[in-house]
């Protein structure tokens, strides 16, 4: 069978009296005998060639655009953008069906031009183009030392960084604390649907970003859909978020407080007291010890396994306690006694394994015990801002650990918890 549609091509694949419509995809090198379509959904579709009539083709594929330049306006406040990689930075690729990195801030602004209705973006910084799980603290340490260096830029009035959704609260939270005391909002935002996609939550979230850089919001926070509706968005605190939902628009929500602000594409509503800017220099401090761990308790868990992290030189270990701070304390897998051994050479830090609430290690007998062998009991920190801030601590030698994980130094502590 015999057809002119080459792959990216809009086309119709006839089964007889069913008819497909869709985009042509490259076929896999070690199955030509299969034609790839993505349907209209988004859904791939495979066929075997034999079983065709006709592929009959609609629309060629639109010839490579041309780069578009970047707007540039001195009668808007100035940005600056930090762009990383993610959902946000990538769109569907014709030919394979997959999706692929924008290659260019001018390829990134094509798709998200309405940024420029609010902003002059001024300066652009592409560190690395990474999916946020193969992130590291060395990324985090990039990005916050690019993003002092904006803040302490006088023309540019606050920065946004885009990242991927899987580990951009624990990126939040390690800014919060490498950066400081911020003169400036440092505002991080995310899709979780690609550029090309109608359903995409890129364009909302960027225009609300844009309207909070410029804001008196001088805080670390995070941007992002507030429902699964295109209406607002929330200013969440770096240190109080986190990813709930796999593939929700509205994936991110603020955990034991409140969001700081109704972000409307025209407006911002606040909603509570925050810091704002300020004309002092920001000091990056990303010093950190990547010798620490976050584990989660289990039931039958043997406490042996924090052997491991003793053996292999680990200084701080974050678990996720049951309830109000339960780990086993009787019977062959007992908790208290391996911790009791091994707390004056590794820090151990108790955090909520519930997400919502307040660890309390005085209510139970139990959690008195293991207060008194060791561990830090964290109150409603999230764990994986306690992990973030734990390897900061660890870092500086002198500090008093205890002190410093229960000292509330950007919000990461609550005395009151909020719904």
């Amino acid at each position: 069978m015999k057809s002119e549609a080459k792959p990216g091509d809009y086309v119709e694949i006839h089964l007889g009296k069913v008819i497909y419509e869709g985009i042509l995809l490259e076929s896999p090198e070690d199955e030509k005998g299969i034609v790839l379509l993505k349907l209209d959904s988004g859904y791939n579709l495979g066929f075997n060639k034999k079983d065709l009539f006709e592929i009959k083709l609609i629309e060629k594929a639109k010839a490579k655009e041309q780069k578009v330049e970047i707007k540039k306006s001195s009668d808007k406040p100035s940005i600056a953008m930090i762009i990383t990689g993610g959902t946000i930075v990538n769109r569907l690729d014709s030919r394979t069906g997959a999706v692929a990195p924008l290659t260019s801030p001018e390829d990134f602004f094509k798709f998200y031009p309405e940024i420029f209705e609010r902003v002059n973006v001024a300066k652009i910084a592409l560190p690395f183009m990474k999916a946020s799980e193969d992130m590291n603290f060395k990324d985090w340490q990039k990005i916050a030392k690019i993003t002092g260096e904006f803040l302490n830029d006088s023309n540019i009035k606050g920065v946004i960084i885009t990242h991927g959704t899987d580990t951009l609260h624990y990126t939040s939270a390690a800014l919060s604390f490498f950066l400081g005391r911020v003169n400036k909002p440092v505002v991080l935002t995310y899709s979780q649907r690609s550029s090309d996609r109608a359903s995409s939550d890129a364009n909302l979230n960027l225009k609300c970003a844009a309207l909070a850089a410029i804001s008196d919001i001088a805080e670390v926070i995070l941007i992002g859909h507030a429902t699964s509706n295109d209406d607002f968005c929330y200013a969440m605190p770096g240190t109080k978020v986190r990813k709930l939902h796999a593939s929700r628009r509205d994936a991110f929500k603020v955990v034991n407080s409140k969001p700081i602000a109704k972000i409307f594409p025209d407006r911002i509503e606040i909603l509570r007291e925050h810091k704002t800017r300020g004309n002092g220099k920001v000091q990056v401090d990303a010093k950190f010890s990547d010798k620490v761990a976050l584990i989660k308790f289990y039931p039958g868990q043997d406490s042996d396994i924090l052997d491991y992290y003793v053996k292999k030189g680990y200084k701080g270990l974050v678990i996720e306690f049951l309830g109000l701070g339960h780990v086993s304390v009787n019977g062959k897998d007992n908790w208290c006694k391996k911790i009791k051994q091994i707390s004056k050479k590794v820090a151990i830090c108790a955090a909520a394994q519930t997400i919502y609430g307040r660890l309390d290690p005085l209510v139970y007998s139990n959690e008195r015990e293991l207060l008194r062998a060791g561990v830090i009991y964290l109150e409603d920190m999230l764990s994986e801002t306690a992990f973030v801030k734990l390897g900061w601590v660890l870092a500086h030698s002198g500090w008093n650990v205890k002190e410093k994980m229960l000292e509330n130094m950007h919000g990461e502590l609550n005395e009151r918890l909020e719904e």
